[in-house]
């Protein structure tokens, strides 16, 4: 058996090795092929592209970068018509993997589309390209089946969002935090984004935030978590810039550790949110975006909310600033509230403990893993591939099973 994974996100490189982790329990002796990043690698994949590298955030930056997307396509039609794996994982990353789901389909290779990208809250008319080029796609958010369901997109499944997979298996560092415990104060976590783009913009309203409630709040002190060295180095230099003299620390790879040892936290909107809500952190999400991107980006958002967490409760749970402008004192605002009226966190934290016991099920990775096999072993009444006009068929039994299941 050969599967060709792809994925362009430092989350999805996560999500994609637990996935071959899952089928290797199926199948031991597997071959694993595609574009990640390390932990693709780390888990046995051969990587050929590592388009994590390529994350690139916005139009222009895209267009920057088009030669490289046209030849990592082209690499992967090169690879489906020479190899022919025996099915193709995407996982989010819209844009570049219509491109390479059309070609997989071209070669009649069947496309398995997990933790699908949101288009019910930006991109509708994006539906028919999942009708078209997609075979099967695995959902993380329980309401994403129906919405398919609805489009004519009968395959689509619920397996669970992998991220609640990591977190049951994520471990802390427990004398750093016992440490940084003993220095007292209370801390707020700055959780800036994965992305070059996305500290660039975020990372400096959380610094006038910061310098914002450590005027009210004498107390307490800042801890920058950061997703590697490269970008430690950058959120530093943009300390530097600042002029600000903040309690502020900057730790590479230690963000369970510092969500462990928070008080509240700022935060950009991602998959991080999940893991805020995992530990019942009350947390501010926020993403810094230009006026002229919002007003485009008004025209096509259909969903109330772009934090998960707040998705997943169909009500503002954690605070969120989708906006062009400074926003750095609500930011303070909510942070000094929290901080100093123990009333309100605990409010605040028990309404994300009380979403996290009805939504946060480890299992995607296997459901995930069992339903590619499934399919691929003709174990379950699907088609392999389902040719992109064929919308006769019902949605069958499997497409609809529970997160627990």
């Amino acid at each position: 058996m050969r599967i060709f994974i792809s994925t362009g996100e430092p989350s999805g490189d996560l999500h994609a090795a637990n996935l071959i982790h899952s089928l290797r329990k199926r199948w031991p002796d597997a071959e694993f092929v595609g574009f990640g990043g390390a932990r693709m690698k780390e888990a046995g994949a051969t990587i050929l592209y590592p388009l994590v590298d390529l994350a690139v955030m916005w139009f222009v930056r895209v267009l920057l970068n088009l030669h490289k997307f046209v030849g990592v396509v082209n690499q992967a039609d090169r690879y489906f018509r020479d190899q022919r794996p025996d099915a193709v994982v995407l996982i989010d990353y819209p844009g570049l993997h219509w491109h390479i789901a059309k070609r997989a389909k071209k070669h009649g290779i069947p496309v398995f589309y997990y933790v699908p990208p949101q288009i019910w809250a930006w991109a509708g008319w994006r539906v028919r390209k999942v009708q078209k080029y997609v075979d099967h796609v695995l959902c993380s958010l329980p309401f994403e089946p129906q919405w398919y369901h609805d489009r004519d997109v009968p395959q689509a499944t619920y397996v669970g969002h992998p991220y609640f997979d990591e977190l049951a298996e994520r471990t802390v560092d427990g004398a750093f935090i016992e440490r940084e415990r003993a220095a007292g104060g209370r801390i707020v976590a700055i959780l800036a984004g994965s992305r070059t783009q996305e500290i660039l913009k975020n990372l400096p309203i959380m610094l006038r935030a910061a310098d914002k409630l450590a005027r009210v709040q004498p107390d307490v002190r800042f801890m920058v978590a950061s997703l590697h060295d490269r970008h430690a180095a950058l959120a530093q230099e943009l300390i530097t810039d600042s002029g600000l003299k903040l309690p502020i620390e900057i730790h590479a790879a230690r963000t369970p550790d510092i969500i462990r040892l928070a008080d509240v936290a700022w935060a950009v909107s991602g998959s991080v949110g999940l893991e805020l809500m995992v530990e019942a952190l009350p947390s501010v999400v926020l993403y810094k975006i230009k006026s002229f991107d919002l007003w485009v980006a008004r025209w096509f958002i259909k969903s109330k909310y772009i934090s998960l967490v707040n998705l997943l409760a169909d009500a503002e749970v954690m605070p969120e600033y989708l906006t062009p402008r400074d926003v750095s004192g609500e930011l303070a605002e909510w942070a000094h509230g929290w901080i100093s009226d123990p009333a309100k966190h605990a409010k605040a934290s028990g309404e994300l403990a009380a979403l996290r016991s009805r939504v946060a099920v480890p299992g995607a990775s296997d459901r995930a893993a069992k339903h590619i096999a499934d399919v691929l072993t003709g174990a379950v009444n699907f088609s392999a591939v389902r040719g992109p006009h064929d919308r006769s068929r019902g949605v069958a039994s499997a497409d609809v099973e529970s997160s627990t299941h």
